[in-house]
């Protein structure tokens, strides 16, 4: 059972039986949590707008199973307003959070990235910067320690002129080869600092995470992923 009224976003919903919704959500002390939400689709229920994704909510439920049952809902304010590249961009998120967090596993600090990162969204001219800084934050919340900031053959700072080859569990080594694996040493500066000032960092940044990322979400495609590349126009240029 929750202790009194918890923050929360939900992730995912699909319906259940005539009039209830099974919840996937992210909360602040519980990590993500799934409910059951009981004649939340009838008409006379008041939680039928309300427990949407992108909505920040105060939930409470009870039960010891893996799931609960939902007992008080109220929404905190308005849903954010995203739309377009950006929805698509908020539900990649989700989707990530769904797929690679383990269930009830408090995580208060990538709760609140998760918040800074939807806020983000819903101001910003361009996604990406948003994304990769929370793709980090994930993986940092994760325990994927990497030091971006010094050569793992010799630990030397990185220079920022110079080419190093990421190789797993090792970090970045200097070297000549360059491939997918390869990164100059500004691209790992900028990692680090989660500052995107150029395209090619960007790039770089989101080379990094989805190595990173791909052990994580296995061979499953994302579909926000596919959702964002066939519905928005824009998407193809700038594809998560």
């Amino acid at each position: 059972m929750s202790e009194g009224l918890q923050r929360c976003f939900v992730l995912h919903r699909r319906p259940y039986s005539e009039s209830s919704l099974i919840l996937d959500v992210f909360s602040e002390e519980y990590g993500r949590v799934t409910l059951m939400s009981k004649g939340a689709r009838s008409k006379r229920s008041n939680l039928k707008g309300a427990l949407q994704p992108f909505t920040p909510l105060l939930l409470k439920w009870s039960g010891n199973g893996s799931m609960k049952t939902l007992r008080q809902a109220e929404p905190i304010s308005l849903g954010l307003p995203l739309s377009g590249i950006f929805l698509y961009s908020a539900m990649y998120v989700n989707e990530l959070l769904g797929r690679v967090l383990m269930a009830e596993v408090a995580m208060p600090g990538l709760f609140h990235d998760y918040l800074h990162a939807l806020t983000e969204l819903a101001q910003a001219e361009n996604p990406e910067p948003a994304l990769r800084r929370f793709e980090l934050a994930l993986l940092s919340a994760m325990g994927y320690g990497v030091d971006f900031l010094h050569c793992a053959g010799t630990g030397e700072p990185v220079d920022p002129k110079m080419t190093y080859r990421y190789r797993e569990q090792k970090g970045f080594i200097a070297s000549v080869r360059f491939d997918n694996l390869s990164f100059r040493g500004d691209e790992l500066i900028a990692i680090s600092e989660r500052r995107f000032v150029t395209k090619e960092q960007l790039q770089a940044a989101k080379r990094f995470t989805r190595i990173a990322l791909k052990p994580y979400l296995g061979g499953k495609p994302l579909k926000s992923r596919e959702l964002f590349i066939s519905r928005a126009p824009r998407a193809r240029s700038i594809e998560k």
